[in-house]
């Protein structure tokens, strides 16, 4: 079986929080899937400056001993690096659209969805808009840009059109909260959506995974929420930064967030409507939805989330353990599904 030599893009070109939120998940792959007999791992390392490093290891201490380059170079040195695959792990708007297109240019292969899709996900009224032509049900909204005003009428939720991990999201009781509310929301970006409150009954994320070329759906995991006391999550239960300005993963924590039973009622359900946003969306690989199920047991789309770093506590790997499906097989099928045309693909040995 031949050696893969896989790149893993990590960093951000956008701010510290995202080149450290990259690092997080990207280290907890390198460390999960270090197998010499079938991978041969290289690392690109993008910092806010817009400059590329080639440290050894996601160590602070390599880091900071990688020469930083500007592109053009770290284009140069990447020809000569005989990459068969890159497996990105940035969460900024560039690294998942103009880092994606670069090696799009540069004829290198890689895991997840493209630039194009990207982006489309990345603005949540535009994600809306596609999946509902498709049959889904998302909840009435509008987007409003500043200066705009809100015609839905509280309780509604508010949230930047293009911002991930809850910031800037809030719950609008009253009519009298919207002047603070959208202010909120456009300190991330100049778009804002207003969108009607769905009464909470759950909320589930669910993924679809594809494996030769059929698309596979996977348990859901599901949020602690509470209709009086706490009806929409936050930035605060997703994640946490601690003193030292290292980030922890709340939302791992059992109290959290659980993964569902696979015999659950909702499982089906939700997974044939996922089903319906990766194909509507034009997704490939792998694709994650936010929905929330109204009393009544109706999903609602709320957004998508198009990542998988393939760290044991990524959420697509969490879910497919309980079906048996280890971080290593997973792998190999996004690689079977990235390299398929080509001779190096892998067996699940």
């Amino acid at each position: 079986m031949p050696v893969l030599r896989i790149l893993h893009l990590v960093g951000s070109a956008d701010n510290d929080f995202y080149c450290e939120l990259s690092r997080l998940y990207a280290q907890g792959c390198l460390e999960a899937t270090a197998n010499r007999s079938r991978y041969d791992f290289a690392i690109a390392y993008i910092t806010p400056d817009r400059h590329w490093r080639f440290p050894r290891s996601l160590s602070p201490e390599d880091i900071a001993l990688a020469k930083p380059m500007p592109v053009f170079e770290a284009i140069e040195f990447l020809t000569t690096q005989n990459i068969d695959l890159m497996l990105p792990h940035m969460f900024c708007i560039p690294g998942m659209t103009h880092y994606r297109a670069l090696f799009d240019l540069l004829k290198i292969p890689y895991i997840g969805n493209t630039p194009d899709i990207m982006a489309i996900a990345n603005h949540k009224a535009r994600t809306k808009a596609i999946v509902q032509a498709a049959g889904v049900k998302v909840p009435r909204g509008e987007l409003l840009r500043p200066g705009d005003v809100p015609t839905i009428k509280p309780p509604a939720v508010i949230k930047p059109a293009n911002s991930a991990d809850s910031f800037g999201l809030s719950l609008v009781k009253d009519a009298s909260e919207y002047d603070a509310a959208l202010k909120k929301a456009f300190e991330h970006g100049d778009e804002a959506i207003v969108e009607e409150f769905i009464e909470l009954g759950r909320e589930v994320r669910g993924a679809i995974f594809v494996k030769d070329g059929e698309l596979i759906g996977l348990p859901l995991e599901e949020y602690m929420l509470d209709p009086q006391e706490k009806p929409i999550r936050s930035y605060a239960d997703k994640l946490k930064q601690t003193d030292d300005g290292n980030l922890h993963f709340t939302a791992k924590d059992n109290n959290k967030s659980w993964i569902v039973d696979p015999n659950d009622p909702i499982t089906q359900k939700v997974q044939q409507v996922a089903k319906k946003c990766h194909k509507a969306l034009g997704c490939r690989h792998y694709s994650l939805f936010d929905f929330r199920i109204d009393p009544n047991g109706q999903p609602w789309f709320l957004e998508a989330g198009l990542y998988c770093s393939f760290a044991p506590k990524s959420v697509i790997p969490s879910m497919a353990k309980v079906v048996k499906i280890s971080l290593d097989d997973l792998l190999i099928m996004a690689i079977n599904e990235t390299l398929g045309s080509n001779n190096k693909v892998l067996s699940n040995c």
